[in-house]
């Protein structure tokens, strides 16, 4: 693994300023680290060597406690920098996964594990806290302290300054080699974390069937065997970065202790003054402790590392992009030639489709699973684009040179299965117009036909659907999201299968509610 991610700190601008403050107090640091070397030795030569009393050495100790005031100020400003780098970039590299993710649309993320996707936005980006405010400030301060300590001991003492020279990039080798094998562990960690996570959310949503069919007991017990995969492989992980941290440990010390025999021995043969004996006994260990930091720290930002790594998977997934242009009041629809081909098939999902649609025109299409249906519609959203030769235009402009926020914003599209999310009955209505009215909400559930069996609940409006709507049967899922339909009010509107999965009453009472929806309105009906 690379000791600095580019890509981290491309999607990580905001971070910029913070970690050169970072490191600029790395600096500082190491001048005050200096000083106090200095300033102790000159007490204890004082107060050992030179015989002189507390009142005499009154100067030094002030200043010896103005710096270690001083050093803690700093070490608090470092910290404080970290944790703002780390809560800008946090928030912008999950602000980018979430706009990626929706915008490669309802196709992309279909073939996605929620459970997964959703531990990734969360637990995989906030694991990379550590990254951000320990690894990477660390790191700053390996180059610069080791350097500014090693520039001071130069001075006083060449033959120490080449001992630490020697012994200090054995520590780099050895955490680059614990490094690989702790980055294979950490992967095999987080993958089973998302397995673990997409398992049990499918699980839990589909809990009733299992416990139906007698199944549920299995998949507790498939539950508790994963965990136990996981559990055991966060010890081994733990287990290599305890040791790794010991190997590291005890090869600073010995490096310490070889300078520290050297400037012994050559103190008891005169060849070297107290004084500047304990100034290079002081900062030889400040020279090793950067790395050895960046050591241990490392372990704490392996799991997100590998978190960054899917992260940058979904976010190199080509999104469709749209232009600039302004969409034209025309909702006149046409299709020419539209191919798509989708990974993984060899037949196109969509082969040279041409259609046309009129406004105010309502269009059925018909045909088996996998005809290309939804596609079509995934096309029309501006979600996929079809292969070169083929085009979609919209009132005579073509869609791919048009704003496609502004093109979406005119249309209201029912899924074959809509999602409700956990919330009011209103909230999930108001997602298609957040500033709607009560009225205008209690209105949109009358004209989709929902008013009577949300009156029915125990609060209305007002009561609270579980995660998926949970609570609700399928008619009434889709009826609550064809009032969305109703309250967005758009000019162009695409369903997908609305009455697919339902018993002949609902059937005949959602397509009552569909017909009122299309009235005046250009319609695209799978």
């Amino acid at each position: 693994m690379k000791p600095i991610d580019p890509r981290l700190l491309h999607h990580a601008r905001a971070t910029r300023f913070f970690l050169m403050a970072v490191v600029g107090l790395g600096l500082v640091g190491a001048v005050l680290v200096i000083t106090q070397a200095m300033l102790i030795a000159e007490v204890v030569v004082g107060a050992f060597q030179k015989g002189l009393s507390v009142s005499g050495l009154t100067t030094p100790l002030l200043l010896l406690a103005g710096v270690a005031a001083g050093r803690g100020l700093v070490a608090w400003l470092t910290e404080l920098a970290a944790h703002r780098a780390s809560a800008a970039v946090k928030s912008e590299l999950r602000g980018r996964l979430l706009r990626h993710a929706a915008g490669l649309g309802p196709g992309w993320l279909s073939g996605q594990k929620a459970g997964s996707l959703a531990a990734l936005a969360t637990r995989g980006v906030d694991a990379l806290d550590d990254y951000f405010a320990r690894y990477l400030p660390q790191l700053g301060l390996a180059v610069v302290v080791p350097v500014a300590v090693l520039a001071r001991i130069v001075t006083e003492d060449w033959v120490s300054a080449a001992i630490i020279v020697v012994t200090l990039p054995l520590i780099p080798v050895f955490m680059i080699l614990i490094g690989w094998y702790t980055q294979a562990r950490m992967d095999r960690q987080w993958k089973l974390l998302s397995r673990l996570s997409g398992h049990f959310l499918d699980v839990v949503a589909g809990l009733p069937t299992l416990k139906v069919f007698g199944r549920a007991k299995a998949q507790a017990e498939n539950i508790r065997s994963i965990t136990a995969q996981y559990r055991r492989a966060t010890m081994r992980t733990l287990r290599i970065a305890f040791l790794s941290s010991f190997a590291l440990e005890l090869l600073a010390t010995l490096s310490v202790a070889l300078v520290a025999v050297t400037i012994g021995m050559r103190l008891v043969h005169g060849e070297l003054d107290l004084y500047t004996g304990l100034v290079i006994l002081i900062l030889a260990p400040e020279a090793y402790l950067p790395l050895r930091q960046v050591g241990a720290q490392y372990h704490a930002a392996a799991e997100g590392l590998a978190a960054a790594e899917e992260i940058f998977e979904v976010l190199q997934n080509p999104a469709p992009r749209g232009g600039t242009g302004p969409v034209p009041d025309s909702p006149r629809l046409e299709l020419d030639r539209v191919t798509v081909r989708h990974a993984g098939r060899a037949e196109p999902s969509l082969d040279a489709a041409t259609l046309t649609v009129e406004p105010g025109e309502t269009v059925a299409l018909v045909g088996p699973s996998g005809a290309g249906k939804s596609t079509l519609l995934d096309v029309v959203l501006g979600f996929v684009a079809p292969e070169e030769g083929g085009s979609v235009r919209v009132g005579g402009s073509d869609l791919a040179s048009l704003d496609l926020e502004e093109w979406r914003s005119r249309i209201a599209w029912v899924p074959q299965r809509p999602y409700l999310f956990a919330g009011t009955i209103a909230e999930n209505v108001r997602l298609a117009r957040p500033d709607a009215s009560d009225e205008a909400v209690r209105r949109a559930l009358r004209d989709a036909g929902a008013e009577d069996f949300v009156a029915e609940l125990p609060e209305g409006t007002a009561t609270v659907l579980g995660e998926d709507g949970a609570g609700l049967s399928a008619g009434q899922r889709q009826r609550l999201a064809l009032a969305r339909a109703f309250l967005a009010d758009r000019p162009l509107l695409l369903l997908d299968e609305p009455t697919a999965a339902l018993d002949g009453e609902t059937e005949a009472a959602v397509v009552d509610a569909v017909r009122r929806l299309a009235a005046g309105r250009t319609v695209l009906l799978v």
